[in-house]
């Protein structure tokens, strides 16, 4: 069983609603899949793999070595360390985008065209759901922007995974779902290590050359009405291999409400078939840093409704 990877090109072809019909499986079966020629140049996607790999090691590796994990590992005898993730990892966004790198050649100029791309490519997909939800062209767009223009946050997250002595002690990065929207996922093309939960199985995401991994966020479930499902995943740490993982995160404003689209929920005799509440995304943000490693049902019972 492997996660779908789907030819993004073909929306635009003869094979639109076959293509569509993938994705549409993919949303409500998997909550992720792979795109391969997603419209993003090859030469730019080397260029970001040659940057982020100089990076690291100039200005991250020896900062790892000395990290607070690495240390609980080397101290931590027999005992498997529970609430730590091995993995280096740095965000960028818009507002810091004068405190990214200076000492990496090129670093800045090449991750803010690699994000102008992936931004493109997320209000596609978003694009995509609309139509296969039935739901009006730019339905989750203006949702997630908050009735203003331009609101919704996006932000990247550049994580290493450094090869591990005892990955059988530490997880690269404990099994969680996203809070936000649709995430767009750059990961090393070799090492692998992140798996997705499908019917109780940990399956992993095959390293796949230059393709983009879309997974949907807990945001998508909530306006898809349930349709779509925020998935389980998880990134193992290994013993060979430094991975390279950079994920993106088209995410509502803070200020957004939330909810389940009503084109989405029925009534039957008079009640509301709604499985989720109507909620400002910050409140939920609020839930959500504190019960990330937790089963997310609560977290949507937990925040404060409106």
């Amino acid at each position: 069983m492997a996660i779908p990877v789907i030819d993004f090109s073909k929306l635009n072809g003869d094979e639109r609603a076959k293509t569509l019909a993938e994705i549409a499986d993919a949303c409500e079966e998997w909550g992720f899949f792979q795109l391969v020629n997603n419209g993003i140049a090859e030469e730019l996607l080397e260029r970001v793999k040659k940057v982020s790999s100089e990076f690291y090691k100039v200005e991250r590796e020896e900062n790892f070595k000395n990290s607070k994990v690495v240390n609980l590992l080397n101290e931590s005898g027999d005992e498997k360390l529970e609430n730590v993730d091995w993995e280096d990892v740095i965000t960028l966004t818009d507002d810091n985008v004068n405190e990214w790198s200076y000492q990496t050649s090129g670093f800045q100029e090449t991750m803010k065209e690699f994000r102008d791309e992936l931004k493109i490519l997320a209000e596609k997909i978003m694009e995509v759901m609309d139509e296969n939800l039935g739901l009006p062209k730019g339905y989750m767009k203006k949702a997630f922007n908050g009735g203003g223009e331009n609101n919704a946050f996006f932000g990247t997250k550049l994580c290493h995974y450094p090869p591990c002595p005892n990955p059988e002690k530490v997880t690269g990065l404990r099994a969680h779902t996203d809070a936000g929207g649709v995430i767009l996922l750059f990961q090393d093309d070799e090492v692998g290590g992140l798996q997705v939960l499908k019917d109780g199985e940990w399956i992993d995401v095959q390293p796949l050359k230059n393709t983009i991994v879309i997974n949907t966020g807990d945001q998508i479930e909530v306006l898809s009405n349930g349709r779509y499902k925020s998935a389980w995943h998880r990134v193992l740490s290994t013993i060979d291999g430094n991975r390279l993982s950079i994920a993106s995160f088209y995410n509502p404003s803070l200020k957004a409400t939330i909810a389940p689209a009503p084109q989405l929920v029925k009534e039957t005799n008079e009640e509301m078939d709604q499985t989720y509440p109507k909620f400002v995304f910050g409140d939920y943000m609020s839930v959500y840093v504190q019960q990330k490693f937790l089963p997310k049902e609560p977290r949507f019972q937990a925040v404060r409704a409106v």
